[in-house]
């Protein structure tokens, strides 16, 4: 079932896809992609709960609609959210699934984020994404927007044991619908450059599961027990063969974890 509905704060439609039936699960998926990578994911889970899929504001083929900060986002994916769920976010989406998770509270039963951290960013002591790989992105998208989308795709798949085939899949997924606009996707890089949620983790009351890829270049695996630190309270798995997505690369495990937390 898919519905194109129209969020308050923003007059554009944001697309949703919905499927099966029982408790509700929320897939947001990472910077520059859009719904579609979750396919393989909607079809095991959808088998056991109502999964819903979201093309964030200015991805796939919510390309029409924008947002600025991290707010407008979340408020945009709330509007027409169900009123409870599992959150479960990738990279940027498990940035955004925390913010909502932290802010609305209410509307989270449990919270699950993929290959993601509290902040992107790398800084003294705290691994991350190097500030100059970010602003070279930022200066690269204003050039040629799809080859800086193909770099990310390859910097995500780096390391792991299927890179090739998770890339192909990756560009296979993002080419099916519209490509992203740019202002979303400089809008992406600058919430992953600059936002900084580690001090807020230790108000954060929702069960939390934490994934993560041995082989991440993104979000190095040494951010796993930094926030372990941070969010004692929460569990966290990491995946051994896995780089960024492993969603893809570690389907069957991935899979299993999220069903195990969920029940």
């Amino acid at each position: 079932m898919e519905k194109v509905v129209h969020s308050e704060s923003n007059s554009q439609p944001l697309f949703w896809h919905t499927a099966g039936s029982g408790d509700d699960i929320v897939l947001l998926h990472g910077w520059g992609m859009n719904g579609a990578v979750w396919q393989q994911t909607v079809d095991v889970l959808s088998q056991h709960y109502r999964v819903h899929v979201v093309d964030l504001p200015g991805f796939g083929h919510s390309h029409q609609s924008c947002f600025t900060n991290m707010e407008q986002l979340a408020s945009q994916v709330l509007a027409d959210a169900p009123q409870q769920a599992v959150w479960l976010g990738w990279s940027l989406g498990g940035l955004l699934a925390t913010h909502i998770a932290l802010n609305h509270p209410e509307r989270v039963q449990k919270l699950i984020t993929v290959a993601s951290s509290p902040k992107f960013a790398a800084e003294k002591r705290w691994r991350g994404i190097k500030s100059e790989v970010l602003s070279n992105f930022t200066e690269q998208l204003v050039e040629d927007f799809q080859l800086t989308v193909e770099r990310f795709m390859a910097l995500q798949a780096m390391g792991s044991p299927s890179a090739r085939q998770d890339v192909k899949q990756l560009k296979k997924a993002v080419l099916s619908r519209p490509a992203p606009n740019p202002d979303s996707l400089l809008a992406g890089l600058k919430l992953l450059a600059d936002i900084d949620y580690r001090a807020e983790l230790e108000r954060l009351t929702t069960p939390t599961l934490r994934l993560y890829g041995r082989l991440d270049g993104l979000v190095p695996v040494k951010v796993a027990s930094d926030v372990d630190t941070l969010l004692p309270a929460s569990e966290s798995h990491t995946f051994s063969a896995s780089s960024h997505a492993p969603f893809m690369t570690e389907f069957d495990e991935f899979c299993h974890k999220v069903r195990q937390f969920v029940a």
